[in-house]
């Protein structure tokens, strides 16, 4: 199959903008809250009315600070209520919102205020604020900073938790601009306008920015919402992780607003498990690396108390049991034998509940995406009764561009196209993408705007997939990833690298060979297993240092390799590998804020030890 469709399953009109998601769950009465906010050690809820007002009282701040319709306006600070108030705030102004993420360096925040023309920025905390002062003193423009966080909580007994954003607040009540003024304000916009401008994580080159419009947020969110109704329920609630910055995590909020769900915000992964033991969600939105680490965590933790073979046994079993199923929605023969059902009803009563814990107990689904999860992994998971359903999409796509559905997963494929989205596979194998997410182009850049589509409209991602005799996508590689051996051998790296990634003790892997006679591999090392992995193998803890070198590391990395090997044909084998002393960070500008890795800067940062691979 070289294309496929899902028809659109609803159509708004032309002067529909993305505030109408919001005012019309406001119209719709009662419901469940629209945000869970954390203040300390406690959760409060928020209703829409009062989310609404205190929408309405910051938009009039900004329309008195001088922000007028079509104007930028950034936000730099981490996932949290805040970020969710501040944008729906720019658009009820009638203004465009700016994501700038939270770890960017004064050079960064530079570069995107002058190509955006925001002048005006909502900073977390002192420490963006600063940030942004060293960006605007390189910018030699004035722009007006507001911190979410000061020294003054605002007024007691608002139904808004306190921080320092209910200043803004009070200023925007207080003012002359009338309801009637911001409502003029919020209207301005319709479908065809930009609502966002979202700057791609910059993998090569300078970050562009991606006009995202009205339409992508709002039909991506009430086609999506019917499309994966069993997975959202009506009240349900989620906690976001992921970074608001990133167009994944704002899409599925829009959905989560639309569909009635209760929305609750974390911004760090070092307090995930202990957020979804507070908010117990019903669903998740998580990339693969936090499924890696709550994998390896739990197996850690089964290890140290002397229970590591059964914990692995429970996850082969799940694994089966998994595959089992996967073969049968496929029509293949797919068996579950008396033995794998009595074992896995087994681990369901002593082990399985415990993993399920760790989301909070209540969750059915959680949704991957922004990079490839391991088949194996998901297998093991959904084995487990968590439902991983995964999906696929860009930036320019307003991120869900495919997904599986509960009713209709294949592990392995990214599901099918979303409503009101056509897939198609070019002759070289490129996933090409036409329909309600794609955006309108890059922002004060035509020619890289042009370049972007085809000559049928379609959007080039720049991956390589295939479609089933189902239409499930298959994502298979990244069109400008394809390295080329001296011998002429084209070789994806993508599978190889996610497949040794699945090691416990592996953090990263860039797979090379350009030009070079065969393929080899540079491997990172994840500090936070090395401890319990040296303690379970009986030997002293070793440094990062000492473990790029030590016997039975290079052991374990190597069973590895061989097995990504048999993937794969013989031209295309990692035969050798080097393991790094240090891993790959945002800090180190290896990996983008999104934890993808920037796959020429670790090729210039280590060109001596991909060098080293090829002397004999």
């Amino acid at each position: 199959m070289r294309e496929v469709s899902t028809e659109k399953l609803i159509n708004l009109p032309s002067s529909f903008n993305t505030t109408q998601l919001l005012i019309d769950r406001l119209e719709s009465g009662g419901g469940a809250p629209l945000f869970s906010v954390k203040r300390g050690a406690d959760w409060h809820d928020v209703s829409t009315g009062d989310f609404v007002a205190a929408v309405r009282s910051l938009a009039k701040f900004l329309i008195v600070e001088g922000v007028k319709a079509g104007d930028c306006v950034a936000i730099m600070s981490r996932t949290r209520f805040e970020w969710a108030l501040a944008e729906q705030a720019i658009w009820f102004a009638g203004a465009i919102s700016v994501p700038i993420y939270e770890t960017s360096s004064p050079f960064q925040v530079e570069w995107i205020l002058r190509d955006s023309g925001a002048r005006h920025i909502f900073a977390e905390d002192s420490q963006r604020s600063n940030v942004v002062r060293a960006a605007v003193a390189s910018l030699g423009e004035q722009v007006k900073i507001w911190p979410f966080d000061t020294a003054n909580d605002g007024a007691a007994g608002s139904p808004i938790p306190a921080t320092g954003l209910n200043q803004l607040l009070e200023a925007g009540a207080a003012s002359a601009i009338s309801e009637t003024m911001v409502e003029a304000a919020r209207k301005t916009a319709g479908l065809t306008d930009t609502a966002t401008l979202v700057y791609t994580s910059g993998t090569t080159g300078r970050p562009k920015g991606c006009m995202m419009t009205h339409a992508n947020f709002s039909e991506v969110a009430v086609n999506l919402a019917p499309h994966m109704s069993t997975v959202l329920g009506d009240g349900e609630r989620t906690l976001m992780v992921l970074p608001l910055a990133h167009v994944f995590a704002r899409a599925v909020q829009q959905v989560c607003l639309h569909a009635g769900s209760t929305i609750a915000h974390t911004p760090s992964a070092a307090t995930l498990v202990e957020d979804l033991k507070a908010v117990h969600p019903g669903f998740l939105l998580a990339v693969p690396r936090i499924f890696e680490k709550i994998r390896s965590t739990a197996f850690a933790t089964a290890e140290a108390a002397g229970k590591g073979a059964l914990f692995a046994q429970a996850e082969a079993v799940a694994i089966e049991y998994s595959k089992a199923a996967d073969a049968r929605g496929r029509g293949q023969k797919g068996f579950r034998s008396p033995v794998l059902l009595a074992k896995h009803a087994l681990f369901n009563k002593v082990l399985y509940p415990k993993l399920r814990a760790v989301f909070g107990g209540r969750a059915r689904y959680t949704i991957s995406g922004a990079s490839e999860l391991n088949a194996d992994l998901a297998h093991f998971f959904r084995g487990a009764g968590l439902g991983l359903l995964e999906g696929y999409g860009l930036t320019e796509t307003t991120a869900p561009a495919t997904v599986n559905l509960a009713a209709d997963v294949r592990v392995g494929t990214v599901g099918i196209p979303i409503p009101g989205t056509t897939i198609r596979i070019a002759p070289d194998g490129e996933i090409l993408v036409k329909g309600i997410g794609v955006f309108a182009g890059y922002h004060n850049n035509p020619e890289a705007s042009a370049g972007a589509f085809d000559a049928d409209g379609f959007f080039k991602t720049g991956d390589t997939g295939a479609l089933d005799e189902s239409g499930f996508l298959s994502i298979t590689g990244r069109k400008k990833d394809l390295l080329v051996t001296a011998g002429g051998k084209n070789v994806a790296p993508g599978p190889l690298e996610e497949y040794v990634r699945s090691t416990r003790l592996v953090s990263q892997v860039v797979v090379v060979g350009e030009n070079r006679p065969f393929i080899g591999a540079l491997v990172t090392l994840d500090a936070d297993e090395l401890a319990p992995w040296c303690k379970a193998n009986g030997i002293p803890l070793l440094s990062m240092a000492q473990a790029s070198v030590h016997p039975l590391v290079l052991a374990a990395v190597q069973r590895a390799v061989d097995a990504a090997n048999t993937t794969v044909s013989q031209a295309e084998n990692i035969r050798k590998f080097v393991i790094l002393e240090e891993d790959f960070t945002e800090e180190s500008g290896h990996l983008t804020p999104s934890m993808k890795l920037k796959r020429r800067s670790v090729m210039d940062s280590f060109s001596a030890e991909i060098d080293k691979l090829y002397q004999r």
